[in-house]
């Protein structure tokens, strides 16, 4: 069975990941730098991490492996999890892998460098339906991969 890793402090997906992990079985460890309000459910565990800089990346990194599922817009985070054999998923539903996670990185350093410069600003747009849908499509095949994988 899967074991599902939420990078939860700024996830915007943790209760759609709740209700398809539901269905499959999956255990859930939420993985914040602070108590938050969890579901009165075994399958779902929060891990509070200390406050040090990265510290729930580090957590997760050092647990995820072959057949997991990680849920992260971490870049460097994921980069570590698919090394680790585990299978990523962006909170857009976005897939990363191996093939994926280089171009991912360089254009995580191109677009850090350009706000350093003052060339851009802000981040990504909020996420909407039409993006909450396209996670919960693409978390159910990963989910049915992993089980391929296990």
């Amino acid at each position: 069975m899967p074991i599902i890793y939420i990078d939860a402090d700024a996830c915007p997906v943790k209760e759609e990941t709740y209700r398809i992990a539901g269905r499959y079985g999956a255990l859930v460890y939420v993985v914040a730098n602070s108590w938050m309000r969890m579901p009165d459910d075994p399958q779902i565990r929060l891990e509070v991490v200390g406050d040090g800089f990265d510290a729930a990346d580090d957590w997760i990194a050092a647990r995820a492996g072959a057949g997991d599922v990680v849920v992260t817009d971490d870049i460097p985070l994921a980069a570590r999890c698919i090394e680790a054999g585990a299978l990523v998923i962006t909170t857009r539903g976005e897939r990363r892998d191996a093939s994926s996670i280089g171009d991912a990185l360089a254009m995580r350093e191109l677009m850090q460098y350009m706000r350093s410069a003052g060339e851009i600003g802000g981040g990504q747009k909020a996420l909407d339906q039409r993006d909450r849908r396209h996670f919960r499509q693409e978390l159910d095949k990963v989910l049915t991969a992993a089980l391929r994988c296990g």
